[in-house]
């Protein structure tokens, strides 16, 4: 790897930590490892016993190759939440890579407890956001370039290039959740009656049916 490239990515990483303290709440102790299994969540996750405590509650490998980008939108996110490095718990900061082939979306969706930050590892993106007064705020970067999505606004990554493109992702919660805005209005459970969505997209209700049969889950 480069000088530059090291560099650029350490200042990713400093970034990422920095930005901690206007999220998640500040942590009472050295660490506070997840412990799902106990069913016991305030704001976060009950603490394993640190006598329990291993390095594999703050190592985790997943994000060292790309991701299969083989779905219907041609893009995949990984996520290093708390739900993959316990150790995260109380932290305040996450990460994700996303992998996109030629042409790939990260469609529309928000993150409702943290802003992002990405960092191009290859390729070119369009991405955008779309502040409260619906200006949409936009620019294509690329490799070795950084862009912010402000927590809560509804945002988006397009590879419209002819080759991959990946970023690293960076959040100021150890879990910051995502609302993807198609699914979420029409795949959720239960569905969000018919008349709402023909009226609040001004389309027909057969064709809110067919917008709700393709983005189904897929059975396997």
């Amino acid at each position: 790897m480069s000088p530059t490239n090291t560099f650029a990515i350490l200042v990713f990483f400093c970034c990422a930590i920095s930005f901690t303290f206007a999220s998640d709440p500040d942590t009472l102790q050295d660490l506070c490892v997840a412990l799902p299994s106990s069913g016991v969540k305030v704001n976060g996750f009950a603490c394993k016993a640190e006598s329990n405590v291993t390095e594999a509650d703050f190592f985790f490998a997943g994000l060292a190759k790309p991701g299969a980008t083989n779905n219907t939108l041609g893009s995949v996110v990984t996520a290093a939440n708390v739900d993959k490095i316990p150790g995260l718990n109380t932290l305040g900061v996450s990460f994700s890579r996303i992998d996109y082939k030629a042409g790939g979306l990260n469609p529309p969706h928000t993150h409702p407890r943290a802003t992002e930050i990405v960092f191009v590892l290859d390729g070119q993106l369009d991405v955008g956001f779309i502040t409260t007064a619906n200006k949409l705020i936009s620019k294509s970067i690329n490799k070795g370039e950084i862009f912010v999505f402000p927590k809560g606004l509804v945002h988006y990554q397009k590879n419209n290039g002819d080759k991959p493109a990946s970023v690293l992702s960076a959040f100021n919660s150890q879990l910051p959740g995502t609302v993807s805005i198609a699914a979420t209005l029409f795949t959720s459970t239960p569905t969000v009656p018919r008349n709402v969505l023909s009226q609040a997209f001004q389309i027909d209700a057969k064709l809110v049916d067919d917008i709700k049969a393709k983005l189904a889950p897929k059975k396997t």
